[in-house]
């Protein structure tokens, strides 16, 4: 049985060190990055994979019991609740940024978009269509 409790030791520990390593990889991405939008999204990301990530490291921790399965609804809450939110967020920054059209380039159509997709197959292959 004591073998049991090294491997949860191990396994939950690794866990909440990918945890904490996703969390600063994120924060390097919310202070390197200049735009607002990037930056929203290297701290949806993190956010949502690192809580994640260290809330099973809890709950391995932690052993089947009650308090694992309140662990299991909070990482279940967030997986639906951050994306929400900074989808909120990044649709307020895109309607009130003025100086949007310098930061980044903005789709009207999706036409547009499949057609300098073509456009990039075209230079990757010397200029012969696909």
């Amino acid at each position: 049985m004591e073998i049991f409790e090294w491997i949860r030791l191990i396994v939950g520990g690794a866990l909440l060190l990918c945890g904490l390593i996703i969390f600063l990889i994120e924060l390097y991405g919310i202070f390197h990055f200049r735009f607002v939008l990037n930056r929203m999204h290297a701290a949806a990301m993190g956010d949502t994979l690192g809580i994640s990530v260290s809330l099973v490291g809890l709950m391995i921790f932690c052993g089947l019991n009650f308090t694992t399965l309140k662990m299991m609804l909070i990482v279940i809450f967030l997986w639906f609740a951050s994306p929400v939110s900074s989808h909120l967020l990044a649709r307020l920054e895109v309607t009130t940024n003025e100086k949007l059209k310098s930061q980044c380039q903005i789709y009207e159509d999706i036409a547009d978009l499949e057609k300098e997709i073509e456009e990039e197959k075209k230079k990757e292959v010397g200029g012969e269509k696909i």
